[in-house]
């Protein structure tokens, strides 16, 4: 945070907590979806604070255009620059986001590859942007459809699970359990059954 605020990548918010729910209220009046209006964007770094309050850091996004990229999966996709505010990457607290750590982190271990699921296409625009504001390369990026229930809601380890004592229960065998999820994650030749010791 501090190299984006070095290098006019970021700034400092001094924006109240009253401040943003008056914004949010206004805008949730007008029927539209908040978007951090950009208060502090152009003020000097040097203007003085206001007395006794602790700035968040926002990155600077691009005002104009779109962020676009080629997915690996979904081909090229665009967002459009208006639906990405200045979001917080550090509190006031002086803890990072999410969204700063983990380009942070990707940057510092050499990733090439983010693969995940396409739920996080609107987070994939405000990294791109904190990976341009720091002059680092892109990595590839790939986003899968997800897997959706028979509600309509997608899959998770929590949603749609089965516990083994289910399949018990149904009279499954342990070893047949075992041989299904071989076959699922890996492929031997034609082999269909596999032992236990296998």
């Amino acid at each position: 945070a501090a190299q984006l605020l070095a290098n006019g990548g970021a700034y400092k918010c001094y924006c109240s907590k009253e401040e943003l729910d008056a914004m949010r209220e206004e805008a949730e009046k007008k029927g539209v979806a908040f978007r951090y209006p950009g208060t502090w964007r152009n003020v000097p770094p040097d203007a003085p604070p206001p007395a006794g309050r602790q700035p968040v850091v926002r990155i600077k996004t691009p005002e104009e255009g779109c962020t676009t990229w080629k997915d690996g999966v979904m081909g090229q996709i665009e967002i459009p620059n208006k639906d990405v505010d200045d979001f917080i990457i550090l509190r006031a607290d002086g803890t990072p986001t999410y969204l700063l750590a983990v380009v942070v982190d990707d940057h510092d271990m050499g990733v090439t590859q983010v693969i995940r699921g396409s739920d996080h296409i609107g987070n994939t625009a405000r990294q791109i942007a904190v990976f341009r504001n720091m002059g680092w390369m892109l990595p590839d990026f790939a986003h899968l459809p997800l897997i959706h229930g028979p509600d309509g809601k997608k899959l998770s380890k929590r949603h749609g699970a089965t516990g083994l004592e289910e399949f018990e229960a149904k009279g499954y065998l342990p070893e047949a359990i075992r041989n299904y999820l071989a076959r699922l994650s890996w492929s031997h030749g034609d082999d269909e059954i596999f032992s236990t010791e296998q």
